[in-house]
């Protein structure tokens, strides 16, 4: 990092110097695995100056001091401020292609007519809101099914609005027009500018505030998670524990979904390759060998 960014000498900018950085950038990490090096400089400061002046603080040295003082409620706003959201609906639609054409009949064919699903990094809910509507398309007689489809999110801001379901028109102006009348409610108070989502795929999600660091709440196995986009911020370290967390929790035979630029190479040989950046939990495999306490 040059001297240069070591601290913010114009008038406009709260001073930040490279040891507030350090400090708030091990403060993640050691709260939430999320790894950030030097190049995040400018992101930090960008990202977290709003904050500052909403609380009315002159430097970043301040805001340290009121990170230590409220360690509990600001920590979650710290981490709502750098987390990085993008999202949209039926993302990587090859996803939703296999649980349509592959887990959906395999459950049939084994007579099973549960499924437990986990997004892991719901963000504002378009990820598992688009699991519920594939569902709704694909399980005509879905009454007759137990599904639950559990959405977990480190960003309690994103949460909120993934409960309220409604979303800028534009967010679904991509998909196709029967799937946007059957599945999404025109917002009369918006003059259609806005749209929410429909209350049977509402109905299959429950929304949680949770920290993958943290214990995991869970007292039964999931049969499909998707954590896309989530593991690229983690250590290395940490990634493998996360993966062996995963495993721990899937059923027999379960599938863990990943994002595009993510792969389980030189992480897990618990998976089995059976698409693109899909895995299959292998039979017979111990996974709760190695998985251990957070990193």
């Amino acid at each position: 990092m040059s001297k240069q960014s070591d601290s913010c000498p114009t008038l406009d900018r709260l001073a930040f110097t490279r040891e507030d950085f350090d400090y708030l950038r091990h403060f993640v990490a050691a709260a939430t695995g999320i790894v950030a090096g030097d190049d995040k400089y400018t992101l930090y400061y960008s990202r977290l100056a709003a904050r500052l002046r909403r609380l009315g603080l002159a430097d970043f040295r301040a805001y340290r001091d009121y990170l230590k003082q409220n360690p509990e409620t600001e920590s979650i706003e710290l981490v709502n401020s750098l987390t990085t959201n993008l999202t949209s609906f039926f993302r990587e639609p090859h996803h939703f292609d296999f649980i349509r054409e592959q887990i959906v009949p395999a459950r049939r064919r084994a007579g099973d007519k549960r499924m437990r699903i986990w997004s892991a990094g719901c963000s504002s809910g378009e990820e598992p809101y688009s699991i519920a509507i594939t569902l709704l398309q694909s399980i005509l007689d879905i009454a007759h099914w137990e599904i639950e489809i559990v959405a977990t999110d480190i960003d309690s801001h994103v949460l909120a609005s993934g409960v309220e379901g409604i979303y800028a028109y534009d967010r679904i102006a991509h998909l196709d027009a029967t799937l946007r009348e059957r599945y999404f409610r025109r917002d009369p108070a918006s003059d259609g500018a806005r749209v929410s989502i429909c209350e049977e795929a509402r109905r299959l999600v429950q929304f949680r505030h949770h920290n993958l660091l943290h214990p995991w709440p869970f007292h039964r196995p999931f049969d499909v998670i998707f954590c896309r986009n989530v593991v690229i911020y983690f250590s290395q370290d940490t990634k493998r524990w996360l993966v062996n967390r995963f495993a721990e929790t899937l059923a027999d035979g379960g599938h863990l979904f990943m994002g595009h630029s993510e792969s389980l190479y030189r992480t897990s040989d618990r998976f089995d390759s059976c698409g693109n950046t899909v895995y299959r939990l292998q039979a017979g495999v111990d996974a709760r060998d190695g998985a251990g306490g957070a990193p």
